[in-house]
């Protein structure tokens, strides 16, 4: 079983993963998800994926999108562990040079993270992230 402290550094190597995505590396975020068939995984470039491929893939992809940044901090909102499941809540803020622009952007994301213990240690499970960090009016999420 995994201890609560072992969360607290895999939290802390799944920021400084996330730092190497910002600057286009995907391999070390990987390194901190489940290679199990029920890992999902759900960001701003496209729609949720489930498996372990899938989620690769587009971690591949989303790091494609961005180069010469890195974060900046991250806000936590909430959290929550129990010794089978535990979740964040934050505010991802990093700067990058996002798409094809060579210009850097500033960058907040909303993310939910969720873990379990696996193989003696915790590994992401779910990761949610979208940009909306502000109020949105009810017509935002209208598709038509």
């Amino acid at each position: 079983m995994a201890d609560f402290d072992d969360l607290d550094k895999v939290i802390d190597r799944y920021h400084v993963a996330l730092d190497a995505l910002f600057k286009g590396d995907p391999e070390p975020g990987k390194a901190t998800f489940s290679h199990r068939d029920d890992v999902s995984l759900a960001n701003p470039f496209g729609p949720p994926v489930v498996g372990w491929r899938q989620v690769a893939e587009t971690m591949g992809r989303a790091a494609a999108n961005y180069r010469d940044g890195g974060a900046t901090g991250f806000e936590r909102l909430t959290a929550c562990a129990t010794p089978g499941l535990a979740y964040i809540v934050e505010i991802e803020r990093y700067e990058t040079k996002l798409g094809g622009r060579d210009v850097i952007s500033r960058v907040a994301l909303r993310v939910t993270t969720v873990l379990r213990p696996e193989d003696g240690g915790w590994k992401i499970v779910h990761r949610h992230a979208d940009a909306i960090t502000t109020s949105q009016s009810a017509e935002s999420v209208s598709q038509g």
